[in-house]
């Protein structure tokens, strides 16, 4: 018998019934899958470009050429002003500092906001088991809206400032931590609960005492890595006016030529701050969760 599963060529037909011929067939199986998702990628990609060309103002590859033109005119500028760069750190690091503050109070709040909505969604572990489901929908909704946009509408209620932006992200890191501690929970041993329900303990207390020992190592460690994501949506948020170093960015670029020694200076300040974060929380996540203390 031939085999046709991909083309006329001749050749035996494994045999399904033993674990050699199911293996192969398994393999030639999902080739085949994964080579039909390939080409099914290809091709959305190529029609997306062609869309995008059609509708853009002028053609992307008659203009690739002048691609590195805007960041050549930027750091030009700034080496010859690279003398200025020392002191625009330090007229700069106080809205970094906000930048960062906005990051980590919003954090805070989608903790406080996350943890009790993580637990209420956790199957055998929720106070009304009938309400998981609803649980599980708000933290969808709440980290499928961008931060962007939720800061847009309460810029337009409350003015601008960095209190919609600690507003937005706190909202959408809410919605994460609702998913992420939920999934955390599940794994958690329920030995510990049933224990301390068998001596006549209280919901909260089960949760107190035999779910948060367990779950805490990861929580802090996905806390660390949420408070990473919102220093960088922070600066973001500052170009729709939310205050912090985005804001400065902004305006600096808006000015154009004569200013870009001020752009390099905010990107600088800002990379190494992200680096720095960076690093500082990869270090106590590994000490956390695996209790090393190398990067």
């Amino acid at each position: 018998m031939v085999d046709v599963s991909f083309g006329p060529s001749g050749g035996k037909r494994h045999d399904p019934t033993t674990l050699e011929g199911a293996y192969l067939l398994q393999a030639r199986r999902k080739r085949l899958y994964g080579t039909i998702l390939l080409v099914f990628f290809v091709a959305l990609m190529a029609s997306g470009f062609h869309t995008a060309q059609d509708r853009n103002a002028g053609d992307f590859l008659a203009g690739l050429h002048r691609l590195d033109d805007f960041p050549r005119e930027v750091f030009s500028e700034a080496w010859a002003n690279r003398a200025n760069l020392p002191g625009l750190f330090l007229k700069f690091l106080p809205s970094l500092i906000e930048t960062i503050n906005i990051a980590a109070t919003a954090t805070l709040i989608g903790v406080l906001l996350g943890a009790p909505m993580a637990i209420l969604s956790t199957r055998g572990l929720a106070r009304w088991p009938a309400l998981t489901p609803l649980f599980r929908r708000m933290a969808d909704v709440m980290r499928a809206v961008p931060e962007i946009v939720i800061a847009l509408v309460l810029i337009f209620i409350l003015g601008s400032g960095p209190v919609p932006a600690v507003l937005a992200i706190a909202f959408h890191s809410a919605g994460a931590f609702g998913k992420l501690f939920s999934e955390s929970a599940e794994n958690a041993d329920l030995k510990p609960v049933e224990g301390l329900a068998s001596t006549g303990a209280n919901w909260s207390q089960q949760i107190w005492l035999g779910v948060l020992p367990q779950v805490a190592p990861n929580w802090l460690s996905y806390a660390l890595m949420r408070f990473e994501i919102n220093v960088r949506a922070s600066a973001i948020l500052g170009f729709v006016g939310s205050g912090g170093i985005g804001y400065d960015l902004k305006l600096a670029m808006q000015w154009g030529g004569g200013k870009y020694d001020q752009v390099v200076a905010i990107f600088l300040l800002l990379f190494l701050a992200i680096v720095t974060f960076d690093q500082i929380s990869s270090a106590a996540r590994n000490r956390l969760v695996k209790g090393r203390k190398d990067v």
